[in-house]
């Protein structure tokens, strides 16, 4: 296919080089897509420590003397097929901990960390690199990438660029005594443009320059204008209506496939499911004659996790199983093990991230269970449709936008691919999980369901067309 135009990705994360969340899949999976309709994307992300072998037999592409405190470079490099361009600022990037924070919490030169991740975009969309590589458009992911789009701009650049919201939660917030040392215009220090309650915010000078602004599904997209989930922004947002739509992620089921399974299963037959359902609750200890329900997530008010002890009992004396893989908040922790000694052999919890046995859980479990006071897009519960584990989500941005509640209308029409409630406390959750009982019993209407749901499409082409449809129209 010829290609249409070329895209800078800018990003502080990637699968398969670092991730923290999902994020990192999104960047990691979009250079891909894209591909295949007719973009040619190369993503630029930190050299982190953990990435610094990777710069060894790469080629130097861009380079500067003075790169907010020291020199800095773009290596051209690739890790497991994925090629990448690695900004190496070692006065910026060599240390331990992780991409955003060490031992003590946040970096404290975060701004100027991802303010030199920018910088270097926006130079890069000047200038090309140095193997004739020009892109024609910018995409920046969220507040790390925020101040590309407004280099861009207040520097006279004249390309287009994309910024996406991945989570609004999270702003890039800097003090005002910054704007010199992050070569931002001081005239441009108001509240139309880079003024933010006293001080900068990299996402906010993204949201004011960049040409158009995405976010990860349809619903999150109008949800951002409210102050329930704008978190401070919805304003900003509003006013740049016209500009902002909503794009659903995707996932990669060659990686995420029931196919593949250690017991492999299909639409064809479930045979597979059962299989590991029993291998499941065997490493588990786990009994559980109804529905086994799982909980893959980070262990966060956001997430809901705070509503699952008030809401699980009822579950369990109906029948069902509840296994948790994830970690966070200590206090939530200590709920979730609390539930596992108060119900053993029914409620089963790992503390930690495990890929291998979250691929697993999803092969044997009957249910996933989402519910998250916000989620911009959500993966958790396309896994869920893949592997014909069915989501019990609340009515909440890309959660509500990826799964079909079974409601007698979507029961009627063989539509239905899961439950979803609101609002999203104790009582709706609670009640959501006795529908799930209820629809587990009847086994030829769950197994219709299953059916349904694996035949979802939540893999990344319908997203990258529209993407790819979003640049046509930038051209």
């Amino acid at each position: 296919m010829a290609i249409k135009g070329r895209v800078l990705s800018v990003a502080s994360e990637c699968v398969p080089l670092l991730k923290t969340g999902g994020l990192a899949d999104v960047v990691g999976a979009l250079p891909a897509a894209l591909a295949a309709e007719g973009w040619d994307m190369r993503v630029l992300m930190p050299a982190y420590r953990p990435l610094l072998p990777l710069l060894d037999g790469g080629a130097v592409l861009w380079q500067s003397d003075d790169l907010f405190g020291g020199p800095g470079r773009v290596v051209a490099t690739s890790k497991g097929g994925m090629p990448v361009l690695l900004l190496d600022a070692p006065h910026l990037y060599d240390r331990e901990g992780g991409p955003y924070s060490g031992p003590e919490g946040d970096w404290a030169d975060n701004p100027q960390r991802f303010a030199a991740l920018s910088w270097a975009g926006a130079m890069i969309m000047r200038d090309g690199l140095a193997d004739d590589w020009h892109p024609d458009i910018l995409h920046a992911h969220d507040w790390q990438a925020g101040f590309a789009p407004a280099y861009m701009a207040y520097e006279g650049m004249e390309q287009p660029s994309v910024l996406t919201i991945h989570n609004i939660a999270f702003q890039g917030y800097a003090s005002p005594a910054l704007l010199a040392a992050l070569r931002l215009p001081a005239h441009q220090f108001h509240a139309d443009a880079l003024e933010y309650y006293g001080g900068i915010s990299s996402l906010k000078a993204g949201l004011v320059t960049a040409r158009k602004i995405t976010t990860v599904s349809p619903t999150y997209a109008e949800e951002l204008m409210r102050p329930a989930f704008g978190m401070g922004l919805e304003g900003v947002i509003h006013a740049r209506a016209a500009d902002v739509s909503g794009v659903l992620n995707g996932v990669d089921t060659e990686i995420w496939s029931p196919e593949t399974a250690a017991t492999p299963y299909s639409l064809r037959s479930f045979k597979g499911k059962a299989a590991a359902r029993a291998a499941l609750c065997d490493e588990f200890g786990l009994e559980v004659p109804g529905p086994l329900a799982l909980i893959i997530s980070r262990l966060t008010d956001q997430k809901g996790i705070d509503l699952i002890p008030a809401a699980i009992p009822d579950f369990i004396a109906g029948g069902g199983g509840l296994l948790v893989l994830g970690s966070g908040d200590p206090a939530l922790e200590g709920a979730m093990q609390a539930l596992a000694e108060a119900y053993p052999g029914r409620v089963a919890v790992r503390i930690g991230y495990d890929e291998a046995l979250s691929q697993r859980m999803f092969a044997g479990g009957d249910a996933v269970l989402v519910p998250s006071r916000f989620e911009p897009c959500g993966l958790t519960q396309m896994y869920g449709l893949r592997y014909g584990t069915l989501p019990v989500v609340s009515a909440v941005g890309g959660l509500a936008d990826t799964v079909i509640t079974a409601n007698p209308a979507a029961l009627a029409v063989g539509a239905a691919t899961g439950i979803t409630f609101a609002p999203t406390d104790t009582v709706a959750l609670g009640q959501a999980l006795a529908r799930l009982l209820t629809l587990y019993a009847d086994q030829k209407t769950w197994a219709k369901m299953m059916r349904t749901a694996m035949r979802q499409p939540v893999g990344w082409e319908t997203s990258a067309a529209t993407y790819a449809a979003l640049y046509d129209s930038l051209r």
